[in-house]
């Protein structure tokens, strides 16, 4: 295999602080709690905490394969490499056209909620200001994640870890305050099934609950595609990747639980995203200025999820450039800050398109909705099959490493508990919670049923003209100097 052709990230730029920042932020966790969340709450009710616990364990199921795998193969590929390593590289190539797909739309998913939001509050505070004059808000957001990603992984980490510091310490601050103002109302009778919703009753309705909440958990992956700008990258992949998810998930579950118990178990199941019932809502009512905080956090925590998922997405479509399954132009990089530049401009761009074209077309709440489920639906997909890649590399080509629990039966669980998330997202309604899409968020399975359509006749040319390409999406950059050597198949052996 000979040397990259293109010039490379910059090594060593980011320690375990950024990279766990980047899997954190990319998890939204302030939006999580005030908006994700409490949509599990009409079927969980005063049970939510359970609910939330439940999607906890679930989502480390999941997590522990990516790590697993992170340590094993540190890329800026990522999800790409593992299932070109762990299944085949052709699975390995459309993983990556869909996963960048999707992470390129999380910007202006992010945006429009940065937009309405702004927006709905000061149109709430000042009737003058137009609850339709979102655009602005969402353009500057635009400016400060492109202006992030052209200054290098260095600034884009370190700007997102300043967010996600201050993002987690509100939420947490505001919870214990919660906790205290509960007194004796704090019961642990909420990790029970004694308060779901009516017509949810017991476990039915702390599961149809845990399926909503685990999409909060997304984005716990974003810290392996900066695998090659990280120092110590094995040691620091896996445990950016399980302790985002573990920590996180912890202020999921202490922070419904303290809205539960002071909100009143038995009152939650009218608990939503907006409103008097509502984590602003009720901040408003009680505690003051607090609201304004808490204001301040969702808003930050839009930013901070569009700068992590930029960097995702434009890492991971440089690194299927840099072997000639993308167009060229997405390897480049600056020669000062080894930021991949074209990307990061292509991706500003993509994003103000998405953003004003299909918010002005419908409305920025709309546009939101039908940005979120085709994300939401191939992210899934992918959580999916890198679960089968966790079991398919450590049988295949790691066998003397395999460990039977941790390697074949947590993704066993890792999918069967995102499977009925999928068909939820999908609006598949297999379940009696689930709720069938209406237009036009109902174009999101075509949307990504074209796609990856295009993906499928893309891979198939490539295999007729250039098989080569398609083979090194498994390759792992930062192995070449070590013992790692290309097989006769031309799939990198780690």
């Amino acid at each position: 295999m000979s040397e990259e052709a293109v010039p490379g990230l910059r090594r060593e730029a980011i320690g375990l602080r950024e990279v766990l920042f980047q899997s954190i932020t990319a998890m939204a966790p302030a939006a999580a709690v005030a908006a994700s969340i409490p949509s599990g709450a009409a079927f969980a009710g005063g049970s939510l905490p359970l609910s939330v616990l439940i999607a906890l364990v679930a989502c480390l199921f999941t997590a522990s394969c990516v790590a697993e795998l992170a340590r094993e193969m540190p890329a800026a590929g990522s999800v790409a490499t593992y299932t070109a390593q762990g299944l085949h590289p052709s699975v390995g190539f459309l993983v990556g056209w869909g996963y960048v797909f999707v992470e390129a739309l999380v910007p202006p998913l992010l945006l429009l909620q940065l937009g309405f939001t702004t927006a709905g509050t000061l149109h709430q505070e000042w009737s003058s200001y137009p609850d339709d004059l979102w655009w602005p808000w969402s353009l500057a957001g635009a400016v400060v994640i492109g202006l992030a990603g052209y200054l290098g992984v260095r600034a884009s980490a370190r700007f997102g870890t300043v967010l996600g510091v201050f993002e987690v310490l509100v939420f947490l601050v505001f919870a214990v305050w919660l906790i205290a103002k509960a007194g004796g109302d704090n019961t642990l009778s909420v990790f029970g099934t004694s308060h779901t919703a009516q017509g949810y009753d017991g476990i039915s309705g702390v599961f149809a609950g845990s399926v909503y909440t685990v999409l909060a958990f997304a984005g716990f992956e974003a810290a392996a595609p900066l695998a090659e700008e990280t120092k110590d990258p094995r040691r620091t992949m896996h445990r950016a990747v399980l302790g985002a998810a573990l920590a996180i998930g912890l202020v999921y579950v202490l922070t419904t639980y303290a809205m539960s118990v002071y909100f009143g178990p038995d009152k939650f199941a009218g608990f939503g995203a907006s409103g008097t019932a509502s984590w602003e809502g009720v901040a408003r009512a009680s505690f003051g200025l607090f609201w304004v905080l808490v204001f301040l956090a969702v808003v930050n925590s839009t930013i901070a999820n569009a700068n992590a998922c930029a960097t995702v997405s434009t890492r991971t479509a440089f690194a299927l450039a840099r072997i000639r399954v993308f167009p060229a132009l997405f390897a480049r990089v600056h020669p000062r800050h080894r930021s991949p530049v074209a990307g990061v401009a292509v991706q500003c761009a993509v994003s103000v398109a998405v953003m004003l074209g299909l918010g002005f077309a419908y409305d920025p709440v709309t546009a939101f909705l039908l940005l979120a489920t085709v994300i939401v639906t191939v992210v899934i997909g992918v959580y999916i099959v890198v679960n089968l890649a966790c079991a398919g590399y450590f049988l295949r080509r790691r066998r003397e490493l395999l460990k039977p629990v941790r390697h074949l039966v947590f993704p066993l669980l890792g999918i069967v508990a995102f499977v009925p998330a999928l068909l939820t997202a999908a609006g598949l309604p297999v379940f009696d919670f689930v709720t069938e899409l209406t237009p036009p968020v109902s174009y999101a399975g075509p949307v990504v049923g074209v796609w990856m359509s295009a993906g499928v006749v893309i891979l198939i040319f490539l295999l007729r003209r250039h098989p080569g390409r398609i083979a090194e999406t498994a390759r792992v950059h930062l192995d070449e100097t070590s013992t790692t050597a290309p097989s006769q198949s031309g799939v990198v052996q780690s």
